[in-house]
């Protein structure tokens, strides 16, 4: 059971030190009014959080806390993790900051694991020194598929524009041999149950990307498209959700296309990615869909070229609290709706 969606505590993973993610959490919660909506919980160490802070002439209030049973409503909390000072080299690729991103993370899905925050907003990673041989996942999705329940899919968010992935963090070599009817069953009907209780919407539409150009052009270019995805599809949509495509994806998005469908879903990284950071970077969300718990990133990297210069845009990482946020209280409401029906029959009984 969820509570009801009030003083909904943000749990915050830090990420890489020497990059942006600092500057955008202290950024987002510059303006007060975001404290009225939840209660952020830094997982790092007040004193490097409060030299940041300095450092980029910030502001904001922070509230040191050493158990999460301190943590204080509207306010800035930072949970102590560890105690030691860490030297830091702005916009530099660090092992050692590496393994205190891996330690925060750990952390706060542990965390939300247990309850003891509500939602997780990742801040950015450096891929290659979080690597260790105690944490071997390509990111943050790999780990938080293995440790919570349910299957993890990518899905991008920006306003009504959601792009998910068939494949994501594989070579493009892979791709091809990779799409199995299973494999397309299992991530549409992710897709599609995350439509329904994360984003309200009753029935949903979802199109799917073609794999070669133009859908293969009647095996021409390929055969996948009318071997696998096209009887897949139809196999899906007969039993009643509301599936379409393939669709050829060259023009899909810069048709306008994409505004008929609640979801996109693309073969691969590339393919869906690069139209959804045309169309929204800055803004764009990186929502992990799947899962019984919520987590949310922005859409960037860690940016060390800019890294303690103060100019980095906090847009992103902000949309991605409030679409916690928002799919928090929408699966309270799922959760409501669900029961009711239940009881019904309960007193008919």
């Amino acid at each position: 059971m969820m509570k009801k969606a009030e003083n909904i505590i943000v749990g915050i993973s830090i990420g890489d030190l020497n990059g942006i993610g600092s500057e955008v959490v202290l950024k987002t919660f510059e303006d007060s009014r975001m404290l009225e909506l939840c209660t952020p919980v830094i997982f790092a160490n007040v004193k490097i959080m409060s030299f940041i802070k300095k450092n980029l002439d910030s502001t904001v209030a922070l509230h040191g806390i050493d158990k999460l049973d301190q943590i204080v409503l509207g306010k800035i909390n930072v949970l102590n993790l560890w105690r030691e000072g860490v030297d830091l080299n702005l916009g530099v690729n660090d092992d050692k900051v590496g393994e205190y991103a891996v330690k925060s993370f750990v952390a706060a899905t542990n965390a939300l694991k247990e309850g003891l925050v509500d939602v997780l907003v990742t801040a950015p990673i450096n891929k290659y020194n979080i690597q260790s041989d105690d944490f071997k996942f390509p990111g943050h999705t790999d780990y938080l598929n293995q440790e919570l329940e349910g299957n993890a899919l990518m899905l991008m968010v920006q306003g009504n524009l959601r792009v998910g992935l068939l494949t994501d963090h594989i070579p493009v070599s892979e791709v091809a041999s990779r799409l199995t009817e299973e494999l397309i069953k299992e991530k549409i009907e992710t897709i599609r149950k995350s439509l329904i209780q994360d984003f309200s919407i009753n029935k949903p539409k979802i199109a799917v990307l073609g794999l070669n150009p133009h859908c293969g052009d009647g095996g021409v270019i390929g055969k996948e498209d009318d071997a696998v995805l096209r009887p897949t599809l139809k196999k899906i949509f007969e039993k009643g959700t509301l599936v379409f495509g393939p669709f050829a994806a060259d023009g899909f998005f810069g048709s306008g296309q994409y505004e008929k469908y609640d979801a996109v879903i693309a073969a691969y990284h590339d393919q869906g990615l690069i139209p959804f950071k045309t169309l929204s970077f800055g803004r764009g969300v990186n929502y992990t869909a799947g899962l019984n718990k919520i987590r949310t990133s922005p859409d960037h990297g860690t940016a060390y070229d800019i890294a303690g210069k103060g100019i980095a845009d906090y847009n992103s990482f902000k949309e991605a609290v409030y679409l916690a946020l928002d799919i928090y209280r929408s699966r309270i409401q799922y959760e409501e709706i669900s029961q009711k029906p239940l009881k019904i029959r309960e007193k008919q009984h």
